[in-house]
């Protein structure tokens, strides 16, 4: 249910990487190796919902005024939440985000579950993390109850006017 980090690696050309034990916890976010990088990532897919976010003129973001859509991107699969064409996703979605180390700290709108924000922010990963439960049957029961997770309830943007989009804004994201 969950992508592994060997078949990201592989897809995205870099070679796997073991991960560390508890590396999470033991190495600051920048000495992490790529494996470790998208092995913190939930696959809860709300970063790929389309939201408005308000900069002010030094281009900072009031992460409390960021609203969520439940609208995605054209690559989400809004039945299990995953992104259709994660490795090669850029190539379909030219502005689709990268989520990394450099532009993390601009990337504060990212939800409060989001394991990479909350390394960032000095917070532990949430209860419910894969790399804590060690069972995707679990993670997925335990991110249900948290409320977490675009899968189900999501629609794609394929289609969809500004107008339409405008009114779908949602509160089951917290940034």
């Amino acid at each position: 249910m969950f992508p592994d980090s060997s078949s990201v690696d592989s897809n995205n050309g870099f070679k796997s990487e073991p991960l560390r034990p508890q590396f999470w916890s033991q190495f600051a976010l920048n000495e992490l190796n790529h494996s470790e990088w998208e092995a913190l990532c939930d696959g809860c897919g709300s970063c790929c919902l389309i939201k408005y976010i308000d900069e002010d003129e030094d281009g900072n973001v009031d992460e409390e005024l960021v609203e969520y859509t439940d609208v995605t991107c054209q690559l989400m699969d809004c039945a299990t939440g995953y992104c259709s064409h994660y490795a090669t996703r850029q190539e379909y979605v030219p502005d689709c985000i990268q989520l990394t180390m450099d532009n993390l700290p601009n990337m504060m709108w990212l939800p409060s579950h989001c394991a990479y924000k909350r390394l960032y922010k000095g917070q532990s990963l949430p209860s419910w993390h894969l790399l804590l439960t060690q069972d995707p049957v679990v993670t997925q029961h335990e991110m249900r109850a948290a409320n977490v997770g675009v899968a189900g309830r999501c629609v794609s943007e394929t289609s969809m006017s500004e107008e339409e989009m405008e009114i779908r804004v949602v509160s089951w994201v917290n940034p």
